[in-house]
This record gives structure tokens, sequence and C-alpha cells, in this order.
């Protein structure tokens, strides 16, 4: 088991660093303040530079590689911010792979080159107003008419919606009960009887919309249907690899906090020495590194074992699980020790303090992931219906 990353590798990572830290952080703090997702403009500049879909088949506009290859150029981009690097999530981990795996042949043809170009950022719509954790619960219906399905129901918690131009929306295609009755559809943002409601104000995450969405009578050809009824553990298997692009947004902003923390307590001066000196400091910054590596180490297998495939639930709920509550406490440790400046909103650490929380809501929250986990220890799905 080699850990060393080959030349292609280490080309890929550094092209990956060197475009973010020179292009984006600016870009970055003006988003915040702003309040605005990346432009356009921005996803197209990363499609030439061949940052989107790059574990995507090339016949599709991807580049071709691996999960682990995506996993290297996504860390660098979310070192600066989650704004910056959501388009490449999104492109690499998100619902695109869904439709990478299960969609007609056609859809694959008209969305995945379109993601790939920078012209069109596929968002997943899962939970509603009542079914979060809960999934199983959800009430958006797709009645099938024809050769259309009729979507109509309330979805809630879409990162990106309104500015997403694709949603792959899970709702209820047939009457079966529970997880049975469960599928996925594409819908394009300007179908008729899509609307959006009123955007949350969270806080973290400033720069991602989210936004209740309403489907009201939805028309889209039945083609559009991803995963049929019955097919939700088909959607969940291929939201495992979602888990990982969650959680290397985690590590590379937690590793940002880390590398900022670092160069700060070698310049700060206190009691006529830098801070770095003092014992108390050290200890601090020794178990944010061991946190980070193990971070790393637990994402890297999971994406390394489903080189061929998609991860299994139980390593990519350890990754999440993992890095979700250790990017909190190596943000938070690293606030106390700039002191004041960590909590001044000159400076980008208060800004990770907040974003950093809502990584362990995103995708699943932690104790969710420790049902998973627990679940694969024990060989045997839990349910909580009934446990």
């Amino acid at each position: 088991m080699d850990f060393r990353l080959n030349d292609e590798q280490r080309a890929l990572q550094q092209a990956a660093r060197k475009f973010a830290q020179a292009e984006l952080p600016a870009l970055a703090r003006e988003l915040e303040e702003a309040s605005e997702p990346l432009p356009y403009a921005w996803v197209k500049r990363y499609a030439e530079m061949g940052f989107l879909g790059i574990n995507l088949p090339e016949a599709y506009g991807g580049q071709g590689m691996s999960h682990f290859d995506a996993v290297l150029v996504l860390e660098e981009f979310a070192k600066i911010s989650g704004a910056v690097a959501a388009p490449i999530f999104e492109s690499c981990f998100g619902p695109t792979l869904a439709i990478q795996r299960y969609a007609s042949e056609a859809l694959r043809r008209r969305v995945l080159p379109a993601v790939c170009a920078g012209e069109m950022i596929v968002a997943v719509s899962m939970s509603e107003p009542n079914a979060g954790s809960a999934l199983t619960d959800l009430k958006t219906r797709g009645a099938i008419d024809g050769d259309q399905v009729v979507l109509s129901g309330q979805k809630r918690w879409c990162s990106g919606a309104g500015h997403a131009e694709g949603y792959l929306v899970y709702c209820r295609l047939s009457d079966a009960p529970g997880a049975a009755g469960i599928g996925a559809v594409f819908v394009d943002r300007q179908t008729t009887g899509l609307s959006f409601g009123k955007r949350e104000k969270l806080m973290g995450f400033r720069s991602t919309h989210h936004c209740d969405i309403f489907l009201d009578q939805v028309r889209v050809p039945a083609s559009q249907i991803v995963v049929p009824a019955g097919g939700f553990k088909q959607l969940m298997q291929a939201f495992d690899l979602e888990r990982c692009g969650n959680t290397t947004m985690s590590l590379g902003l937690a590793q940002s906090a880390f590398d900022d923390i670092t160069r700060y307590i070698r310049e700060r001066i206190a009691f006529g020495r830098p801070l770095a000196d003092f014992q108390a400091v050290q200890l601090k910054i020794a178990d944010m590194a061991m946190k980070l590596d193990a971070s790393r180490l637990l994402l890297y297998r999971a994406v390394v074992n489903a080189a061929d495939g998609l991860p299994s639930a139980g390593e990519s709920s350890i990754a999440k699980c993992f890095a979700n509550e250790i990017v909190r406490a190596v943000c938070i440790d690293a606030m106390q020790l700039m002191g004041g400046y960590g909590y001044s909103t000159e400076y980008d650490m208060e800004r990770r303090v907040r974003d950093s929380f809502g990584w362990g809501f995103a995708g699943g929250a932690i104790d969710i992931q420790k049902i998973n986990i627990a679940g694969a220890v024990l060989g045997r799905r839990i349910d909580q219906r009934r446990s």
C-alpha cells in the first residue's frame, strides 16, 4: 500500500492549488460579502481549465480520471471557500454521478456534457418540510401520465436552489409505501410549474442559495426518470459518493484553518516570543495535525476502494462523520489561538467557523452517519422506526 502521490497526481494537485490560490481568494471574499454564488462565467473558466467532471467519462465531456483525482482537485478549491469549490463538488460528487450511472443515454448526453462545459449546475433535491433524515417519509409525487411525469410537492434545503440549471428530484413514483415507492426525476429550472420560495438566511454557507422548491403540476418527459420507483437503494448508493465530496469540503476547510494558524503562531509575538514557542500552543497544533491526517486517510480509503464503482456506505459514512466533527474542532481551536483577530470579520477564520457547522448537516447529519456506521459494523440495516 503506497500512500505517496504519483507524478501525474502531484501535477494535477499543484495545478489546482496554483490556480485556486492565485485567482480565487479575493473572489471568495466578494461572494461571501454579497451572499451570492459563483457566477457562471467563472464556472465556464473552471471547465476550460479541466476542473469540472474530473471523474466523469470522456465520452460525456469529463476528464475520465478517478474519484481520487477529483478529491485532490476539490480539496484545493475547498481550502479557499465552499463557494468557489461548489461547482467542482457538484460536477464530481453530486447528482451528476447518479445521472451518469442510472439515467437514459439521451439524458446523459444532454446533461453531462453541459455540466462539464460549465453551462449547467445540477443540484439534488431530496429533503422536504417533514422528510429530512427520515427521507422515506417524503411526499412529493410523480404521477405517470402517458409519456410524461407530473410532479407535485414541496422540497426544502436544496443547495443551489434557484441558481442551478437542473434538479434531481427525489419523489414518489408509485403508491408503494416507504422506500419502495421512491425514485428520482430530472427537472430543468425553466420547466413550467417549478418555482422557488424565499431564500434562507443561514449562519454559514452564505454564498449558496437555499430555498424551498415548489412543484405545481410540473410536467417532464418520462424519459427524464433517472431512477424508477423501487430504486431508492440505488440513489443511496450514489449518495455514498456524495458523502466523499462532503468529506473533502470539510477537510479542505479544516486544512485552510490549520495552514492559517500555523503561519499566525510563527509571526504573533506574546510575552516577547512567538506563540509557536509555547507548549500549550504546540499541543493544540499537534492535535489538529493528527485530526487532519486521520481525516484525509479515511477519505482516501473510501475513494480508492471505490475506484471501480461507488464507495461502501460504511467507509463513506466513517469518512464524512469524522471530517464533519474534526472541521468544527480544528476551526474553533484555530479561532481561539488567533484571539480577537479570529473573531473579526476582517479575517477568514470566523467565516470558516460558521461554515464548519454546515457540513455536519448537509448530506446527512452526523448522528445519522453514526447509525450507518453501526449498521455496517453489525451487518444489518437499522430501522429507526422500530429500534
